[in-house]
């Protein structure tokens, strides 16, 4: 086995030489030969080599210069026959070694390592340097973690014995609709639409979507706000852009967002009309028309700011554009939450999930005492009834209203603040909440009239299947179906 290993063409010559070397290489590297990975196969010519040396330097078999030479000799020989193939192992054995070393690294949304979640793109290792570069490409460039990540991917790479050198580059992915079907063509390229809801006026909703947004901004995302609020629009004096009337595009017919700060701004007050005073059905088609003909460009997030109430203009919100979630906006007072669980109720019907409650005005500081004049429990109370998993408290503070009369948000006059603190942790919250919403997996069901099937599809895949109603009714082992389908025999058949 060692003379084919060895390569040596003339084995009988070295026969008593080969015999003590098998015994050596038996006894010290042939476990280890079997065990280790192939990313060890580069070194195997110069074990072998180091026993062949050691093996000529046993006293009964030291013999004359010729007979060394000529062992020496067949080892260089093996040498340029293995090298090869461990050339060929060590390539798949190195990137086995990286994406090894990178799977230790657990993202804390998902619960599972970044190899798994297929953020490791476009690895590259060079074995002649010792050098690896490869990309991260997470779910969102807003990523609160993108940094802890790039830290340790470098230590973990660089903790691999071979490895000289290590190049991360942080990217996120391109910027789409969880489902693009029935999308409207200005909102196919955008990521995550987010609704600040408040169902009354006068909570300081719109103070919490324009400093949300900016503080989106902040931590690396592309983010736009848009302004449903028909009625009266806060926008125009909240944020004051360079151009304060929006634009068309003469070849598309498409609007063009006003920006401020990076970031892109849709109202009806930048239409040059000042607030509306029309109907129900002509708002909702003035909104219908904002949302899906603007080109909003590639968004990471929109956030749209809903205006009071739960009736015709919110359903066609709810409608019309695919929200990934709900941000919502309170008081202490027990009446904002009367009008809050109205709102909570209305998104839950319309499957939009509600991931955070911001309580406003909540309370003031002074003699190193909160003070909460206006009681406390309501946000707590929206969040144990309706189960939102997520409750931050907003501090009465002059300076954010100020900042907003000024037309610049507090989060951008003040970063380092209390208030800018705050509205970064409700960011942070809502890159991670809707990033885990993005991860699960959703079917798309719909019924198909004209063949009389539910067609099921899951979303990103060509794959489709098809149920019949009655298979799904048949299977359905719920109380109320189950009451339907009696009843529905009984018509039927008389029993």
């Amino acid at each position: 086995m060692v003379l084919q290993c060895l390569g040596m063409a003339n084995a009988v010559l070295v026969t008593p030489v080969a015999t003590e070397l098998c015994r050596a290489v038996n006894s010290s590297s042939h476990h280890q030969l079997q065990t280790r990975s192939s990313a060890c196969l580069p070194s195997l010519t110069s074990r072998v080599g180091a026993s062949v040396g050691r093996s000529c330097s046993i006293p009964a078999l030291r013999t004359s210069v010729p007979r060394r030479a000529l062992v020496v000799s067949a080892t260089s020989k093996s040498e340029s026959a293995v090298a090869p193939a461990a050339t060929e192992l060590s390539s798949d054995s190195a990137q086995k070694d990286v994406l090894g070393a990178l799977s230790q690294i657990i993202d804390p949304d998902f619960g599972t390592d970044i190899v798994s979640c297929g953020f490791v793109k476009e690895l590259s290792i060079d074995q002649a340097t010792g050098q690896v570069s490869f990309q991260l490409e997470l779910t969102t460039p807003a990523c609160p973690v993108k940094d802890m990540f790039e830290q340790q991917a470098k230590e973990k790479v660089s903790a691999i014995p071979w490895v000289k050198g290590v190049d991360v580059k942080m990217t996120a992915q391109p910027a789409k609709p969880l489902i693009a079907d029935d999308v409207p063509a200005g909102l196919k390229k955008v990521s995550n639409i987010v609704a600040v809801s408040s169902c009354k006026g006068g909570v300081g909703k719109s103070t919490v979507a324009v400093n949300l947004a900016y503080s989106l901004a902040q931590m690396g995302a592309r983010v736009g706000i848009f302004d449903a609020d028909i009625y009266g629009p806060s926008l125009p004096t909240m944020v004051s852009p360079d151009v304060r009337v929006l634009q068309m595009n003469p070849e598309t017919r498409a609007i063009i967002p006003t920006e401020y700060l990076g970031v892109k701004l849709v109202s009806f007050g930048y239409a040059g009309q000042g607030s509306a005073i029309m109907r129900g059905p002509m708002v909702s088609g003035v909104i219908n028309q904002f949302l899906t003909t603007t080109d909003w460009g590639e968004l990471d997030y929109l956030v749209i700011d809903m205006p009071p109430g739960t009736g015709d203009i919110q359903l066609t919100l709810c409608q019309v554009v695919p929200l990934t979630a709900a941000v919502i906006v309170t008081t202490p007072q027990k009446l904002a939450f009367i009008d809050v669980a109205k709102g909570v109720r209305m998104f839950s019907k319309l499957k939009v999930p509600c991931i955070a409650v911001v309580e406003n005005m909540c309370f003031f500081e002074g003699d190193d005492k909160r003070y909460y004049p206006f009681g406390q429990g309501s946000g707590a109370q929206v969040v144990q009834q309706f189960g939102i998993p997520n409750l931050f408290e907003l501090p009465i503070r002059p300076e954010l209203s100020a900042a907003g009369d000024t037309g610049n948000p507090e989060v951008v006059v003040d970063p380092q603040g209390q208030v800018a603190d705050i509205f970064s942790n409700i960011g942070v919250c809502v890159v991670q909440q809707c990033a885990k919403l993005r991860q699960q997996v959703s079917t798309a069901v719909m019924y198909d009239r004209a063949i009389n099937a539910i067609r099921v599809k899951v979303p990103g895949t060509t794959e489709e299947f098809l149920l019949h109603p009655a298979t799904v009714r048949r299977n359905d082992r719920s109380a109320k179906s189950i009451v339907r389908f009696l009843h529905f025999s009984s018509l039927v058949f008389g029993h």
